[in-house]
């Protein structure tokens, strides 16, 4: 059962707060972990790194040659590659026309000014192991860095006893350069610093537990990462046309991720509400992860009543979510209203697995409210720009005075005098 809140001011903020609080629990023992790890890593370099990985994953790291990525992409079946090589193309498509390229132009003083685009050198990619294997997140994050013209993809998974197909397979479609299998916060701190044959890299991207999560943001600025992930979250924004079973169904497919999945419906619409709790009784009752969902929905799912959807929109803009579903009669009538959310899904052939998997747009996302400052993964995550300034003595000339004006109201003298000389008789 989901719980239904009738909006009055009061209730609403309540379920915003118990979202914002459960992506806060930060556990110092695991901090403490990490920071060890880091540091001996970067004090021993693979010697470190080849200790964790044996007394945690009961492995050496080790380099998987492309003949195991060819072994692995003829072993998964025939109808799951061909939806690897379908997502792939969409995603290379969607990037491709996202791609901002360099530019240079006169500015009104007449020199040449612009900015020169490049892809990053080395990327990380992380990506879990065991049950928790998503060959959909190497495509997410391979991808669009490809298209972004990276010099080298270095994929990092744990080094257990057989690696999954789908997620090797995935790595060959997705034109991924190196797979190394070493994992947990050890890999994280060998990409961070370099150890023995794993590479340094400039950005890492990509899901994990919790210490690689805490070891990604400790390394953040020696590299660059993509996000602090929190728990994931869908809000479904729908009225009282919308069909019950859609928006349950889509409640379930977020909350089944983990117990600390948040899935909220805001509508206008009670008797909906209670349609849609009826449908989430029926629905988990013959799906896989049942206790999951039922602890998710217990814990961090409800459905708001509000007056309008208007209202809704406001809401939903205020949380901020991962996901924002809009299955309304006219879904593109609260678009204008949104500003906030990771990924908007509009109408109800749209659900949020679409995304997930095959849309285009990438599902690494901004959680627990960073969608009101951080945008979702994409080529743009990949590229660094570097600006271009280019004057002749014709154009630098009728601006030198201002030049050196603004220099000596900071105190700059030397900055002055480079402008100055340049004119001296």
């Amino acid at each position: 059962m989901i719980q239904i809140v009738k909006a009055d001011g009061a209730a609403e903020q309540a379920v915003m707060e118990a979202m914002r609080a459960r992506a806060a629990q930060a556990n110092q023992a695991i901090d403490t972990a990490v920071v060890e790890i880091l540091n001996r890593v970067r004090a021993e370099g693979f010697e470190a790194v080849r200790d964790y990985s044996l007394r945690f994953d009961g492995a050496e790291p080790r380099e998987i040659a492309p003949q195991e990525l060819e072994e692995a992409y003829r072993r998964c079946p025939p109808q799951l590659i061909a939806a690897l090589e379908r997502a792939a193309s969409n995603i290379r498509d969607y990037n491709e026309k996202l791609l901002i390229r360099t530019q240079e132009w006169r500015s009104p003083d007449g020199g040449v000014v612009g900015r020169v685009v490049r892809g990053l050198t080395r990327v990380g990619i992380y990506v879990p192991g065991g049950t928790a294997a998503y060959p959909s997140s190497v495509l997410m994050n391979a991808v669009p860095a490809k298209v972004a013209g990276v010099e080298e993809i270095i994929m990092v998974t744990p080094p257990t006893e057989n690696l999954n197909d789908a997620v090797l397979a995935a790595a060959k479609i997705a034109g991924v350069d190196r797979v190394i299998a070493v994992g947990g916060a050890q890999a994280v701190a060998a990409l961070t610093y370099g150890a023995g044959f794993i590479p340094r890299v400039d950005k890492l991207v990509g899901p994990g537990n919790a210490y690689v999560a805490a070891a990604k943001r400790m390394a953040y600025g020696k590299l660059d990462i993509d996000m602090v992930a929190g728990p994931s979250e869908v809000l479904v924004i729908a009225d009282g046309k919308a069909n019950p079973k859609f928006v349950a169904a889509d409640l379930l497919s977020q909350a089944e991720h983990d117990k600390l999945a948040s899935a909220v419906l805001l509508t206008d619409s009670m008797e909906l509400a209670q349609a849609v709790d009826r449908e989430i009784v029926r629905q988990t009752g013959y799906l896989s992860r049942s206790e999951i969902m039922e602890c998710s929905l217990r814990d961090f799912g409800c459905a708001i009543v509000c007056d309008t959807l208007h209202h809704c929109a406001a809401l939903a803009d205020e949380i901020a979510p991962e996901h924002l579903e809009i299955v309304t009669e006219d879904p593109r009538a609260l678009l204008p209203q949104i500003k906030n959310a990771g990924a908007v899904f509009l109408g109800a052939w749209s659900p949020e697995p679409l995304g997930d998997y095959l849309a285009g747009p990438d599902h690494v996302l901004p959680t627990s409210g960073t969608a009101r400052f951080f945008s979702p993964l994409s080529v743009d995550s990949f590229l660094k720009t570097m600006s271009i300034i280019q004057y002749d003595q014709a154009s630098l000339a009728p601006v030198q005075e201002q030049i050196v004006a603004l220099a000596e109201a900071e105190h700059l003298t030397a900055h002055a005098n480079s402008i100055r000389v340049r004119f001296e008789p």
